[in-house]
């Protein structure tokens, strides 16, 4: 697979049963809550691994903080990502932090796929699983405006908006080379 797809992450097969997904993603935070922020950025992180087919191992976290803020906003931050690898059944290996200007958080996660089973975006099943997927979290999104904003904040930082995507690979059985 190579950078034409556009896919949001990366897939290098070791051997005929197995390959490696890899991804990136960090931003500043959309919340005001630096737990809720830890949460929402590792969560977005393993969404590119779950929606490439594939299983979440290892995960890095990757920081930029500034130096006026304190430390127990990081220590916050740190801890919601903790708390969302834990639910994806990934481990933490470490990271890199950098003095920044403004607070950063995000993710490298490493997971396995078994090549030829992988979904990219060049694929015919992506579209269905993007309609199913903008079709829920439509739907869910409007449920948590009636419930007020946390339930928003709870749709971004919970993990089971895959359901969509593995329920439409179970469905379509497309498999990818």
């Amino acid at each position: 697979m190579g950078i034409s797809s556009g896919d949001d992450a990366a897939v290098y097969k070791i051997s005929p049963d197995l390959a490696l997904v890899h991804t990136v993603d960090f931003f500043p935070p959309i919340v005001d809550d630096p737990f809720t922020f830890g949460e929402i950025a590792v969560a977005n992180a393993v969404s590119d691994i779950y929606a490439m087919g594939g299983v979440p191992l290892l995960g890095l976290n990757i920081v930029g903080f500034p130096s006026d803020l304190p430390t127990d906003t990081l220590g916050n931050i740190l801890k919601g990502g903790a708390s969302k690898a834990a639910e994806a059944g990934m481990i933490i290996g470490g990271g890199h932090t950098i003095i920044d200007t403004e607070p950063k958080y995000g993710m490298a996660v490493t997971g396995l796929v078994t090549p030829g089973k992988q979904i990219t975006n060049a694929s015919v099943i992506i579209g269905i699983s993007i309609g199913i997927v903008n079709f829920f979290g439509f739907i869910s999104l409007l449920r948590a405006f009636a419930l007020y904003r946390l339930s928003i904040i709870a749709t971004l930082v919970g993990l089971s908006f895959i359901v969509p995507i593995l329920l439409s690979m179970i469905f379509y059985k497309e498999r990818i080379t």
